[in-house]
């Protein structure tokens, strides 16, 4: 555990409850195992964006689409959010999610390779979040970073990926190792690692 169990149970306490959408994709998400950020980390997104005044934002690897609305609903009626995942399941149960939400008008849906519709999609983002598969985190710093503005974040997931990072073994394992080495050494970034849940690394572009 990365979190002592009592603390995380306490921390989860002291959440507000969740609306009716958010609720029905944290249980579909327990029952059929698919990835999703949580509350504690959704609330972490949301602050963010406030906090940075994000508008242009790219998610790299969406799922269901929950943290995407963490995301659309922070930074507001006129922001642009890119959600992006392989799975066209998974994107059309995200859109059906996005229109119960009242976030559908600002989310625009790529199906695919996340990393390819980032570099088919133009402009500047103010904020950009790695969620992708762990091996396809050596890529995301080469085609994210340039595609952030000044003070732009780069959020990433699961960067103490398990504990694992402090005995890796397999591919993902070394994957995750070599990019948090990577983001930190990185002259481009002022970088710190959260320790909720799995682990969230904020880097600001300088």
């Amino acid at each position: 555990m990365i979190v002592n169990p009592a603390i995380e149970t306490y921390v989860y306490s002291l959440l507000p409850p969740r609306d009716d959408v958010l609720a029905e994709m944290e249980e579909l998400a327990e029952m059929r195992m698919i990835p999703v950020v949580g509350p504690s980390v959704g609330s972490l997104l949301a602050i963010l964006v406030k906090v940075s005044g994000a508008r242009r934002i790219f998610e790299l690897g969406s799922a269901i689409g929950y943290s995407t609305i963490w995301l659309a609903r922070a930074a507001g009626p006129e922001a642009e959010v890119h959600y992006s995942d392989a799975s066209a399941a998974n994107a059309e149960l995200a859109r059906k999610f996005f229109v119960r939400a009242g976030v559908e008008g600002r989310v625009q849906m790529h199906t695919g390779d996340a990393l390819q519709a980032l570099a088919a999609t133009p402009g500047e983002f103010d904020l950009i979040f790695n969620d992708v598969d762990k091996e396809g985190y050596r890529a995301v710093l080469e085609v994210a970073a340039p595609r952030l503005r000044r003070g732009g974040l780069l959020v990433t997931d699961n960067t103490l990926w398990h504990g694992r990072v402090l005995y890796p073994k397999s591919a993902d394992d070394r994957a995750v190792v070599e990019f948090n080495r990577r983001l930190f050494a990185s002259p481009e970034f002022l970088t710190t690692l959260v320790p909720m849940r799995d682990g969230v690394t904020v880097s600001v572009r300088l």
